[in-house]
């Protein structure tokens, strides 16, 4: 429920922020502010595709989704993604044209004010999200986040080359800021859809995977070795698996006692991480050894 409203909370606040931003492009006639404003419009696409996916993600596992729906929130990543380099395309567009025909600027200081007000929004919504993404593992919540976060910096630099035009008297200077936030946006664009392209083509999990292999580290004999470590994201959890060689005499009992403790030991430092154990005996190693 709690990721829920926080989705629901970003869709509104970014309903809010574009009224906001429109109203201080139309003050200025800046085509930085515009650009700004267009992002909002991607950020509000985004909050919904999020919102979306979080309420398809908490619906339990059946017999067609035997791990739960919570890929979609990569999908939702991925689309965000995908928004991004679109409206940075759209904004370097607009920019270009006035950059070799710039626009006077009127009412730029009111402006400013409320475009920091929108910033200021932006910036509560980013740390919200960012907060409960952490509490829920999403990474639909925590790709949001970054998205706002950088629309928070990319609105600062803004601000400044917007106040050095209005100094100086280059109007240019709006169309280039322009271009600089078509950048920067094309940079978060690009990393927020590789990274939720690496999920869906299940990256392996580094920091999880150092936490099993720590855990193992620490076992004693009868465990002999280990091998096959995978990792993989699927939504909030980790799925990881491994396999645990033994001597071939190990009770069954006793094996499961192992296994039991080492799946504790786990998720006591990485309660997200769903881990199934395969137990082989020391026998089967060594018959897999190539003959020299």
């Amino acid at each position: 429920m709690r990721k829920k409203g926080a989705a629901a909370v970003a869709v509104v606040g970014g309903l809010a922020v574009f009224a906001i931003k429109m109203l201080s492009f139309i003050m200025s006639n800046s085509v930085a502010l515009l650009s700004d404003a267009l992002e909002s419009i991607v950020n509000i696409l985004a909050s919904v595709m999020m919102l979306l996916s979080v309420y398809i993600s908490d619906k339990p596992a059946d017999e067609t989704h035997n791990y739960g729906h919570q890929k979609v929130e990569d999908i939702s990543s991925g689309f965000e993604g995908v928004l991004i380099l679109v409206a940075a395309g759209f904004i370097a567009i607009t920019a270009l044209g006035r950059l070799f025909e710039p626009v006077a600027l009127v009412q730029l200081d009111l402006a400013i004010i409320l475009s920091v007000l929108a910033t200021g929004i932006n910036g509560a919504l980013s740390l919200m999200l960012s907060r409960t993404a952490r509490a829920s593992g999403s990474a639909a919540l925590e790709g949001d986040a970054k998205h706002l976060l950088s629309d928070v910096i990319s609105s600062v630099g803004v601000w400044t080359g917007l106040i050095i035009a209005q100094v100086t008297g280059w109007l240019m200077m709006d169309a280039i800021l322009a271009l600089v936030v078509a950048v920067l946006i094309t940079r978060m664009g690009g990393r927020i859809l590789y990274a939720s392209l690496g999920r869906l083509m299940d990256s392996s999990c580094v920091e999880e995977e150092r936490i099993i292999k720590g855990v193992i580290d620490g076992l004693t004999p009868p465990i002999i070795e280990y091998h096959d470590l995978k990792t993989r994201r699927q939504g909030n959890n980790i799925l990881a698996e491994v396999h645990l060689t033994v001597e071939d005499d190990l009770s069954v009992r006793k094996a499961h006692d192992i296994v039991d403790s080492f799946e504790q030991s786990v998720l006591a430092e990485a309660p997200h991480v769903i881990l199934t154990v395969h137990v082989d005996p020391a026998s089967e190693m060594e018959a897999q050894k190539p003959v020299e």
